[in-house]
């Protein structure tokens, strides 16, 4: 298994980049947001990688952070999603609001071309247990969110309270979720809304 490629990075297109290293051009399909973030040809780049291997396909994948790898990775544990529709959906969303959609349970901030509901119902389902307090900014868990933000039976979380809240008054679902969680958990609701319509004002 390639885990990175460290070299100069001598091509980008559209949908992939190359790097030559020991004398061999790598391609790496990438995402839009990893294309986007490369150096300048020519200068020296890194690479975490994912070697994709089907039959007669053999396809390298290259991600500038482990973030973005790591939710590659989940994506494709998906059944029915493919390193492709993975790759897209990366393009176009970051890891952080993907993570949040997902713990949200905000099926239709997961989208892509080639996702439809079916699917991006399926990956909110499958995913949502493994998407955990490290991986969301303030620590906040998707036990924090809507319709899993219960601190007892029956019983809303104060962050899946002004989650809620904010919903009502007609902010998606992921905006709410990643604004709460900047705040401080032991905030009482009114307080984590009124932080929340601040951070929201400014765009999340």
């Amino acid at each position: 298994m390639i885990y990175s490629l460290t070299g100069t990075l001598c091509e980008i297109e559209p949908t992939y980049a190359v790097v030559q290293t020991g004398g061999v051009g790598y391609k790496c399909t990438a995402t839009t947001n990893t294309l986007a973030a490369l150096p300048r040809l020519g200068e020296e780049v890194t690479l975490l990688t994912h070697l994709y291997i089907r039959e007669d396909v053999l396809e390298l994948y290259g991600f500038l952070t482990q973030e973005e790898l790591r939710c590659f990775r989940l994506l494709i544990s998906v059944s029915g999603v493919g390193p492709k529709v993975a790759a897209a959906i990366l393009s176009a969303l970051s890891p952080r609001r993907l993570l949040l959609a997902i713990a949200a349970g905000d099926t239709k901030a997961v989208r892509a071309p080639g996702v439809g509901p079916k699917l991006s119902q399926r990956i909110v389902l499958e995913l949502r247990d493994k998407v955990g307090g490290d991986d969301l900014a303030g620590g906040m868990t998707g036990a924090g969110l809507p319709a899993a933000g219960l601190d007892g039976p029956g019983e809303l979380s104060a962050q899946g309270e002004a989650i809620s809240a904010l919903v009502v008054l007609g902010y998606n679902q992921t905006d709410a979720a990643a604004a709460v969680s900047r705040l401080d958990r032991s905030l009482p609701v009114d307080a984590l809304v009124k932080g929340a319509l601040k951070i929201l004002s400014r765009g999340v």
